[in-house]
């Protein structure tokens, strides 16, 4: 299959609303790899449906740990496995990752060993090699490099920035985070630059929708990058292509991507691409 980008989930946040769109996780077929990047609900169904065999399974690489993030990482590994896996994956996360993975494990302990023995299937436990990574490197092969900076989500504290570099290619993806300005350096004259968004006309309408958070606009607003200043970070570092993901509204029928593009109207004047779920970008 040729490289390619596919943004299987692209709404920032765990709530999901009818005929909305998912949360947040993106697949990236290139040079023979095939690494999923985050698992918020919905990834194994969005999987599927972009044509990857699921006991292919390859790489998972996790952000950081709010739930629109991981939320599904466990039962996509294990849905995988029922589907056929019988390789060994490597799962890169953040610190606490591995209590995430634990914890899955024994919630599902029943229905695992009852397969090992009634099904003869190889035991999932064998089959993660779960790896925590911080700033700098986290992977490095023949043909695949894999980095990491530190962004600003607070309260979040291990949140990373990924760049991924395959194929004569380079892909990052900013993660959750603030405005933050060392993001273009660590993206500089990248191919892709995946960035999340957030229109700020649409803050108040998310706060009163989802009506049971009473720091959310907080939260928001400190934590998330105004869909002017992503264009900022990719101006700045001079991507060739800026691709925006982990929208904030995805699923609010008053805005849609003629108001993302307004709100970059002389301010972005490169390649770009609203993110929607099941969006296939060629490399």
């Amino acid at each position: 299959m040729a490289d390619r980008l596919v943004l299987l989930g692209t709404k920032g946040g765990p709530a999901i609303r009818p005929g909305g769109p998912s949360p947040t996780s993106s697949l990236l077929d290139i040079s023979g790899r095939r690494i999923v990047i985050d698992c918020g609900l919905g990834v194994t169904r969005a999987l599927v449906n972009a044509d990857l065999s699921l006991k292919d399974l390859d790489m998972i690489l996790i952000t950081h740990l709010h739930s629109d993030h991981v939320l599904e990482f466990g039962p996509l590994v294990h849905t995988a496995w029922t589907s056929g896996l019988a390789h060994k994956i490597t799962v890169y996360g953040p610190a606490g990752i591995e209590d995430y993975w634990s914890g899955f494990l024994q919630s599902m302990r029943y229905d695992i060993d009852l397969r090992i023995e009634d099904e003869g299937r190889p035991d999932l436990r064998d089959l993660v090699d779960l790896q925590v990574f911080a700033d700098g490197l986290v992977y490095q092969g023949a043909s695949l490099t894999i980095t990491a900076l530190r962004v600003d989500h607070p309260p979040v504290v291990d949140c990373f920035a990924l760049k991924i570099e395959a194929s004569g290619k380079s892909i990052v993806f900013s993660a959750d985070t603030a405005y933050f300005p060392p993001l273009a350096g660590f993206a500089r004259g990248s191919d892709i630059l995946v960035h999340e968004a957030m229109l700020p006309e649409g803050v108040d309408r998310l706060v009163a929708r989802t009506g049971n958070g009473a720091r959310l606009k907080e939260h928001l607003l400190a934590s998330h990058t105004l869909v002017e200043d992503a264009a900022r970070i990719a101006a700045a570092a001079e991507v060739k292509h800026l691709v925006l993901h982990h929208l904030i509204p995805a699923d609010d029928p008053q805005f849609d991507e003629a108001d993302w593009i307004k709100a970059l109207d002389g301010k972005w004047d490169g390649r770009l691409t609203i993110g929607r779920d099941g969006l296939v970008i060629p490399l």
